[in-house]
């Protein structure tokens, strides 16, 4: 079992006016069914707002603090801006309390600061980054994270994920400098059933263990990869259970990609 190291957390009780209760559903839907399994029990837990959008440009803000949040994997910053208005922010690798951040095409390419990725330096890591002009910040957002703005042209930004895919991005989409903090964050083991509990995760035994009427991969005689017989395996309501592609081929963001995560070229229809 290895647990986190939480030096970096300088305040253990959170801003009361940025964070609600989160309520809980087991799994079940608004009549009641369970639709998704191995969900329930768990620890109490409080939503922290998040601003991902980064829109008060120009104003500066200054690091009050560095918090633990319980539904992320990455540590988060308390900044209070100078009209007194208090919000969150993913906090990046290396972001120190006391130090002074900003946000807008005027501010300077330092960590933390978000700037659109048409006046961030090329070949700078960035993270927290949008896919929509103002909607906020969608993807590069888990601890240790990062993507790399390769080169600008005809408007967008190719940026590399952390995946390895290569995207086109609009060069007045917002994104923050310098790479998501709390890296040691992937090297955490459990180590026991209880603590993954803690997180609201049930147990859930393999498909291929338990009969048919329960699942597609149930049944055989014996140790049977595949549910047995010649016919392709479904759930129970017809969809193919193994090897359906689940992305639209026809999807209209498939324009953006470049290269695909496993390195081929995106083919455009």
């Amino acid at each position: 079992m290895t647990v986190q190291d939480f030096s970096d957390v300088t305040k253990t009780t959170p801003e009361k006016s940025l964070v609600y209760t989160k309520k809980k559903s087991g799994g079940r839907n608004n009549y009641g069914r369970v639709t998704a399994r191995a969900i329930g029990g768990g620890h109490k837990q409080k939503v922290r707002m998040v601003d991902f959008r980064r829109n008060r440009f120009g104003l500066e803000a200054k690091v009050v603090a560095i918090e633990y949040d319980p539904g992320r994997s990455a540590r988060i910053a308390l900044l209070e801006y100078s009209d007194k208005k208090k919000t969150y922010i993913v906090a990046p690798d290396g972001l120190k309390v006391g130090e002074t951040l900003m946000s807008g095409p005027t501010a300077p390419p330092s960590v933390g600061n978000a700037l659109p990725l048409g006046k961030i330096p090329v070949g700078v890591h960035i993270h927290n980054i949008e896919l929509v002009p103002g909607r906020g910040a969608q993807i590069v957002r888990s601890a240790g994270s990062a993507a790399t703005l390769m080169s600008r042209d005809e408007g967008y930004a190719q940026v590399r994920l952390p995946s390895g895919e290569i995207r086109r991005i609009h060069e007045n989409c917002l994104a923050t400098i310098g790479q998501v903090g709390n890296a040691q964050w992937e090297n955490v083991v459990y180590g026991k059933a209880g603590r993954t509990r803690w997180l609201g995760k049930r147990s859930q035994s393999r498909g291929m263990v338990r009969n048919p009427v329960d699942h597609p991969n149930g049944g055989g005689q014996g140790k049977s990869k595949g549910g047995g017989g010649r016919q392709h395996l479904t759930s129970p309501w017809g969809l193919l259970a193994k090897g359906y592609r689940t992305r639209n081929k026809h999807k209209i963001s498939n324009r953006f990609i470049l290269v695909r995560r496993d390195g081929r070229p995106m083919k455009l229809k």
